[in-house]
């Protein structure tokens, strides 16, 4: 991990700005059913014969596998060289597009809105849309999150007289 002082910090984002995040391996069924099982075992998700027969015509991801590779994304790609604090939530969350095996996922992160805190003067507040997108280039999953970042120190002057 960076030193803190090497670290990006709520001055360095502007609102406007994308951040690509990386590409995740390509998802495989087995990788799809594993998560499912665990934690969204719903037939279009874990069973390849019943989701066949379903609107989805085929096993799909779950949403919330593709919201952790999305997060997983957006900690590799960026928050790890962040002066970062944590998020109070997401606000949206949508599932756009299925996600099948074989699709290789990317990430970017767009800054949307950034303000100083008004009750924690040394954070700010960053407002960004983080989304997944598939080979295709469609929208898989997109977040619309706010996360806290440290400010940089006021640099230290002269002493006043």
């Amino acid at each position: 991990m960076p030193e803190r002082d090497a670290l990006l910090h709520f001055e360095d984002f502007a609102p406007g700005e994308v951040i690509e995040l990386g590409s995740f391996p390509p998802l495989t069924e087995e990788d799809i059913v594993s998560f499912a099982r665990q934690w969204d075992p719903q037939p279009f998700h874990v069973d390849p014969e019943l989701a066949r027969e379903t609107m989805w015509g085929g096993i799909i991801a779950s949403g919330w596998h593709t919201g952790a590779i999305a997060m997983r994304l957006l900690v590799d790609g960026l928050l790890s060289r962040c002066a970062g604090q944590g998020s109070p939530g997401v606000d949206h969350v949508r599932f756009l597009v299925p996600v099948r095996p074989g699709d290789v996922l990317s990430g970017r992160h767009t800054i949307i809105e950034t303000s100083p805190s008004a009750s924690r003067p040394r954070m700010g507040k960053i407002r960004a849309l983080t989304e997944l997108v598939n080979q295709r280039g469609e929208t898989v999953v997109s977040m619309d999150a706010i996360g806290f970042y440290d400010r940089r120190p006021a640099p230290e002057g002269p002493p006043s007289e």
